[in-house]
């Protein structure tokens, strides 16, 4: 990743308290040639998402068909997740998507906009917006709105 993703993922990641931390597993991409295709590439990155992901965890995917959730429902989602448990897997697909197999295991599947990110910059904004949701739900100033 570029230097601004990682400085701008560390930097959320940072403020949060260690019990509310992120942990970021990446997943290196398949890359398509002439013997692999977009769907073998996403299937091949499923397996390997498979393996990274906590037993038991909800699973949230990130997907630009998705359903649209607002900081406040995401702040709602999280004390939810709190009370199960603490902890949900969250992906962020590759550049082709996400498998559909992989997609059926989800709990729920976000989408952050009708507009169209690039992948670094969606571990950016997700970061941004788990340390929000952690404001909100804390009274920092931070978020404002």
């Amino acid at each position: 990743m570029p230097a601004w993703v990682e400085a701008g993922f560390s930097e959320y990641a940072r403020r949060l308290p260690a019990a509310h931390g992120i942990e970021l597993v990446e997943v290196p991409p398949v890359a398509r040639n002439k013997s692999v295709n977009a769907q073998q590439a996403m299937k091949k990155e499923a397996e390997a998402i498979i393996q990274a992901l906590k037993p038991g965890n909800p699973l949230v995917m990130l997907d630009e068909r998705g359903t649209p959730c607002s900081t406040r429902k995401l702040a709602d989602k999280f004390a939810r997740w709190e009370m199960e448990g603490g902890e949900i897997d969250l992906v962020i697909g590759g550049a082709d998507g996400l498998d559909p197999a992989l997609k059926q295991r989800a709990s729920e599947i976000w989408s952050l906009s009708a507009l169209t990110f690039p992948h670094p910059l969606v571990r950016v904004i997700v970061a941004e917006q788990i340390y929000r949701v952690w404001s909100l739900r804390h009274n920092h100033p931070y978020h404002r709105a």
